[in-house]
Order: structure tokens, then sequence, then C-alpha cells
């Protein structure tokens, strides 16, 4: 490939994915206006049937397998690192089920091509009449964690599950997720922290009814999970927030409990029957008190991550600049 080329990589992930990915790996068009070279990846993650080998077949250009099942977050990043490995300019995420139609990339990879975004992900519910015909529960679920999202990051996404995506090189390299169950909440928060362009656009997605969900199996357990994955993102890029609203909290409350007492004192000159406020302010305070003081410690612990990020962004594009110009 030669220096100026332009190279696009789609990966795959797939666990157990034999009655779909076929079509999925011969739907990825070969030639894009706009983009040089074309490279198709399958992230393995430890299926137990016929994956693998329908992949193989459809003489897909790299496979990564994982020997178990490591979850959906685990295969995502595996699936960046190994194209970016490859010297891609650009990825698409799109997953192995056949929800999504490949014919649709040169769609979705259209506004990073036009320098207009850094990431774009499809949405289901941003054109209605695109809009599948999805169980009650699972849409209403899809609009109350897309709203919590919406909340934290301070934007209008409409759709913040969905997994047909395509990255930048620039939002691939900055991008860090931790999340092993799932990664779709995750990109939202990280990426508008490092203030990347984001952008929705409307896709048709064929919604199967009689499918079952590798991710969504149980609607509670789901919810339990991403949340946990969302407050722990929230923790790590707004610790300020996240410890200093709660310890400011817990110090009002034992600031008015004290100065209650104080005031009832001056003009009773007794404590009783509420003396017992006096040992429960004083926890409070102090309680209050300490995690304040842990909020501050714990935002500048936070400056550090962003200049350990930016470094490691650095570090990454070194080795991706080396790696190419060796090629």
């Amino acid at each position: 490939m030669k220096e100026h080329d332009l190279k696009l990589c789609v990966m795959i992930p797939a666990y157990n994915e034999e009655a779909s990915i076929r079509g999925v790996i011969e739907g990825i068009p070969r030639k894009i206006d706009g983009v040089d070279c074309i490279e198709v990846l399958v992230i393995d993650d430890g299926s137990t049937d016929s994956t693998v080998q329908i992949a193989k077949d459809a003489a897909v250009d790299k496979i990564v397998s994982h020997f178990t099942n490591e979850g959906l977050g685990v295969a995502f990043r595996h699936g960046l690192e190994a194209s970016l490995k490859r010297g891609a300019d650009i990825i698409v995420s799109i997953d192995a089920d056949g929800q999504f139609d490949p014919k649709d990339i040169p769609k979705l990879i259209k506004p990073i091509l036009n320098n207009k975004a850094d990431f774009v992900t499809t949405s289901r519910f941003l054109n209605k009449s695109l809009e599948p015909d999805m169980p009650f529960i699972k849409k209403f679920g899809n609009k109350i964690l897309t709203k919590i999202i919406n909340i934290i990051t301070k934007q209008n996404f409409t759709d913040t599950q969905c997994g047909f995506r395509a990255y930048s090189k620039k939002a691939a390299l900055k991008l860090n997720t931790f999340g092993d169950f799932t990664y779709t909440q995750e990109v939202f928060i990280n990426l508008v922290e490092k203030k990347l362009r984001i952008k929705e656009i409307a896709l048709k997605v064929i919604y199967k009814i009689d499918r079952k969900s590798r991710v969504f199996k149980n609607p509670l357990s789901y919810a339990i999970k991403v949340i946990m994955i969302i407050i722990r993102v929230i923790r790590d890029y707004k610790p300020l927030k996240f410890f200093g609203i709660p310890g400011l909290f817990i110090f009002s409350i034992g600031f008015l409990s004290g100065l209650f007492m104080l005031i009832r004192y001056i003009l009773t000159s007794r404590t009783s029957p509420y003396r017992s406020l006096i040992a429960f302010s004083g926890v409070m305070l102090i309680l209050g008190f300490l995690i304040i003081i842990l909020a501050l410690v714990v935002d500048m612990i936070g400056r550090q991550r962003e200049l350990q990020e930016e470094i490691l962004y650095y570090n990454k594009l070194k080795i991706y600049y080396k790696k190419n110009e060796k090629e």
C-alpha cells in the first residue's frame, strides 16, 4: 500500500454466529470511493460452533480468536488493536448477527472521509420511518440508558447502544475502554470527554424477533452490568462531582443539624431531647469533610490520568507511523 493510500478495516466481533456471519462478510463492499484498501477482521470471542471455519472459508483478512468467551467489550478492544496494527485509517465495527446491512458502510464512513466527524454511529431512532420493531422492554431500556449518557455528556444522542459504528484513526487511538461485558455506552463518554466530533446517522436495522441476543439476555442483569460500567466511567472522568457532591451533601446535613442544636441551646440552654444530634452532627461533618478531601485528591489523580492518556495516544501514534514506514 502506498504512503498516501487510505485503509479501511471492518471488524466483526462474533460469538457463535455460524448462521449469519457469512452473509455479513460477503456483504461488505470491497470498493468504496475515497478508500484505497479494505480489509475484514473477525474477532472470535470463544465460539464453539462453526463461526471460525465459515470466516476462513469466506477469506477474511484476519481472525483474532479467544480461547474462551471473554465478553463483547474485550472483543471490541482486541478488534481495535488488530485494526490499528494493520494500519487502519478508518475502522468500522459491525455485528455478526446480520441486523445491519454491510452495504451501508459507505454511508457510515462518509462523515469521516469528509472530515466532518471522528466517530460516526448508527441510530435506530433518529428517523422514525427507519425505527425497527423492537420489544417494548428493549426500547424502554435503550431510552433510559441513552438519557443517562446524555445527562453525563450534556449531549442529545438518540441511540447509545447500537453496534454499527465507524472510528477515525484519531478516535481509535484516543479511545480507552475497560468494560468486559460491553463497550457501547462507555465509548460515548470517553470520546465526548476528549472533545472528539461525534455524529449519528439514521440507517435501517433489521431486528430479528426470534434471535436471542448474546449480550441482552436478561433485562435486569443487563441494566445492572451497564450501569456499573457507567458508574466506573463517571468515577474516572468526573471524580470531583462523583465524590464531591455526596461529600458536600453529607457535610451539609452535619452542618445543618449542628446549627440547629447550637441555635436551640442559645435559645433554651438545653440540648434534650435532641442530644443525640450532637454526635450525629459531628460524625456527618467529619465524614463529609473526608469525602470532600478525597474528591480533591482523586480529581488531582484524574488530571494525571488525562496526561497519561495523552502520552499513550502519542506513543500509539509513533508505533502506527513506524509500522507504516516499514511497510
